[in-house]
Parts: structure tokens; sequence; C-alpha cells
């Protein structure tokens, strides 16, 4: 087990500091965390105002106050779960794929269970506490009450999206037919609105409030149009993406070539990732993710896809001169990321994508850059990374085998003592690097159980999971 190149003694970095644009992610993280939460301060400083807590004396009145405050919170965090669903590239990059992802399952379940306890405490409360009468109010509320009836279709939309969400159910799930259901939340906002506007006096009972609603639904729905419809209708029509060509590069794994367009105008970067949607195949309408795995040059574009499912696996048939419909780009996992002279790079199978497009894309000098690729079959991508060593100094260490333990990351060829004494000897300033890190979930884990154990902070670990 050893690197194609043995390190070189690190020269002055080439790399210029990208200050800025990490000073302008910061200040969008903090601006997006500071509007929802001023959001929910707002609403339950109007559900105050309006007598909130006053009515938490009575039993039914305090059930029905209760009802209130919560339906208000769903409202925002649902609200919320649109914005981070719709792809706005501000969001996008300030945050990365994998965070949003973990914030969005979070407001969501969260929304949902808030959701959850307004119908269960408004329809006690207006069934005056009585438990016995709670099914009767509620069947009242339902058939008698203005856009109740669709507010009950949303919450069906609801429940759909968060039961398909949940791990155990999304295992039984393929991943297209998961993201097909997931987009049903959309169809439940729109569904819940009428309500809020027929029978919730919290909503329209003041201008500010009025203001305050109308001005939240109009930003979501913005959001929605512009970002999830209009631009990737709009940069598809401007780069006509078609395939160029279908390599074999593995059992199982092709990598597709593209060309388009004024390519050099689509601002993407090396290790970041598209929707792909390819036309002429089966179920071409459902998307699947895919990383880049070349560096975009402004001419082409390169994928490399494993087969694991029927999207991936139609890959391989794909005709030449298809065209392919794109979304994104999407993901932190970029150059837009980096803060520190020195990388290492980790990747597990075909994880290794992004990162061979970093190790292309990212500017660095000879032994500055680290690359540790664990595979249980014949790596990929051997004669590229050969190359990028001799050529610019990259190191790569192949970690072939199988997992040497289900607690471990490493092949069982290694012969070190614990996974972190592997790491230590093979990149002993790892602490002093960015770390970019792809692999399936329980695999990144594990490798971030030994970074952090290494000194490397959090905010120098850019994780991109690929699987669900």
């Amino acid at each position: 087990m050893t690197p194609l190149q043995a390190p070189a003694a690190p020269a002055p970095s080439v790399v210029r500091r990208l200050g800025a644009r990490a000073r302008r992610d910061s200040g969008v993280r903090l601006a997006a965390g500071s509007t929802l939460w001023l959001s929910l301060l707002l609403v339950t400083w109007w559900w105050v105002t309006g007598g909130g807590i006053g009515q938490l004396g009575g039993w039914a009145t305090g059930l029905q106050s209760v009802g209130r405050l919560t339906g208000l919170g769903a409202a925002v965090l649902l609200l919320a779960q649109v914005v981070l669903m719709a792809r706005v590239p501000v969001l996008e990059q300030a945050f990365g794929q994998d965070e949003l992802a973990r914030l969005h399952r979070i407001v969501g379940f969260t929304s949902f269970n808030l959701m959850l306890a307004h119908i269960v405490t408004i329809t006690w409360g207006y069934a005056s506490g009585s438990v016995t009468a709670t099914p009767r109010t509620l069947w009242d509320l339902v058939v008698n009450y203005p856009g109740m009836l669709l507010a009950t279709a949303a919450t069906l939309c609801l429940v759909m999206v968060v039961v398909t969400s949940i791990r155990a159910a999304r295992r039984r799930l393929r991943y297209e037919s998961w993201h097909l259901l997931h987009l049903y939340a959309y169809l439940g906002v729109g569904l819940a609105i009428p309500h809020q506007l027929w029978t919730g006096a919290d909503f329209t009972s003041s201008t500010g409030r009025q203001v305050f609603w109308w001005s939240a639904w109009a930003a979501a729905a913005a959001s929605v149009l512009v970002w999830r419809v209009g631009l990737p209708v709009w940069r598809n029509l401007r780069h006509d993406l078609r395939v160029a060509a279908v390599v074999p590069e593995g059992h199982g794994i092709v990598s597709v070539h593209l060309t388009g367009r004024d390519l050099h105008r689509l601002p993407v970067e090396a290790g970041q990732f598209f929707t792909w949607r390819f036309h002429g195949r089966p179920g071409w309408t459902r998307a699947n993710p895919y990383s880049l795995s070349a560096a975009p040059d402004g001419r082409s574009l390169r994928i490399t896809v494993q087969d694991v499912g029927d999207g991936s696996g139609a890959a391989a048939g794909l005709v030449v001169g298809s065209r392919a419909w794109i979304e994104g780009p999407y993901g932190r996992l970029s150059p837009r990321a980096r803060g520190r002279h020195k990388v290492l790079m980790i990747g597990a199978g075909v994880g290794i994508t992004p990162l061979r497009a970093l190790a292309e894309g990212l500017e660095y000098a000879p032994g500055e850059a680290v690359l540790l690729h664990r595979t249980s079959s014949a790596p990929l991508f051997v004669d590229e990374l050969t190359a990028l060593s001799h050529d610019r100094g990259l190191v790569v260490w192949g970690l072939p085998g199988r997992r040497r333990a289900p607690d471990s990351w490493l092949g069982d060829g290694v012969r070190a003592a614990t996974d972190l004494a592997a790491l230590r000897s093979w990149v002993p300033d790892v602490a002093e690097r960015d770390v970019y890190l792809c692999g399936p979930r329980a695999w990144t884990d594990l490798v971030l159980r030994d970074l952090r154990a290494a000194g490397v902070p959090e905010h120098h670990i850019h994780l991109e999971n690929f699987g669900w």
C-alpha cells in the first residue's frame, strides 16, 4: 500500500484565499437563520398580544390558545421548508447540499409535529375540552368550516411526505419514487393557504399580519417558480446539453461525456453535481443526482455513473446525441469551501468522482493535496490520477480490500493498530488541512470520527454523502 507518488516538500501555495466568498457565505447563513428565528418570534409576539397567554388560564381556551400558537409555528416552518426545497443558489452556496438536507429534515419534522399538535389541541379546545366530543367536533370542522377540506387534503399530502422520509421507509423506496412523492409537499403547502386565510384570525386580523404572511407566501412561491422551474428551463434552453460519448470505466460503471453551447457561462465548479434527466430512455422524467468526475473546462462535462438502480443502470445505454436536462449546479464540495493551503480528499468507491474533479480543479503546489481512495474492487481513474500525480504533485493513496471490521473505514490490507493511527501515518499534518469527504453515510460517519479525533475543525470538513 504505497502512494502513486511520495509527498513532496510543500512549496509556497498558489491558492488565493477565497476570503470574500467565505465572508459572504457566513453572512448568508447568519441572515437566513436570523430571518427564521425572527419570524417565529414575531408570530409568537402576535399570539401574546392577541391574548394567547391570558387564555391559558382555562382548560378549553388554553387548548385553543396552544392550538393557535402551534399552528402559527407550523406555518412559518412549512414556508421555510419550501424555501429550503427551492434550490435557491445563494443558500446552496452558503450551506451546501448535505447541510441543507440536514436542516430540511429538522425543520420538516418540527413543522409536522407542530401541525399535528395544532390539529389535536385546536379540535380538543373547540370540543370544550371533552375527549369524547373531539371526534365529532373534528368532523364538523372539516365538513362545515371554509377551507378545511382543502386543509385536510394538505395534511394527507404532508403525512405522505413525512412517512416516506423516515429512514426505514426510504430504504424500501427507489430514489426516483421517493423524489416524486416528496414533491407533494408543494401541493400540501398550496392546499393549506385557503384554510389560513379563511379561518385564521392570527393571519389576517391586522395589516401587519397580512403583509407578513402574504410576503412570506409570495417569497416561497417565487423561490419555487424562479429557482426550481424558471432557472432550469432557461439554462437548458441556453446550453442544450447532448451526450457526446459513453465510456465504460469498470464493472457496472460508465462515464458520460456531454457537450453543449456556451458551457463557459455555466456557473459550475469542480466537485459540484447536477440532477440529470436523459431523454430517450425509460423513466427519463425522473431525476438522478450525479457529480462531475472531471473539472469543467468550458467546452464539455463528464459524469461517472455506477449501476445501483433503474436510473443509473440505464446510463450505459444512452444514445450519443440524446439530450440531457439538468438542474443545478449544487453542492459545496468545491473550491468555494476551501480555507487552507493544504487539502486532503477522502472517497469511497464511486465517491471518488467529485474528488477526481477537485484534484484537477483545485490549485495546489506539489505535496499540498493528498487523496485517499477506499475501494473493494478495481480503483477508478488510475491513469488520470497518475498523470495528476506526476504533473502536479498530487499524492494518491489507494486503499483496496474489504473493510477490516464493521467499525473501520479502511480495508483489510491496512496493518496499523487503529484507523486513526493509519490516517496520521499517511497524513501527519491532517489537522492543518481542509478535508473533502465523499462516500456512503455509514462510511463517512466513521471517517468523521477519526478526523475529529485527529483535530480537524468542523468548519474545515466538507462532506457530501451519496446514497440515501
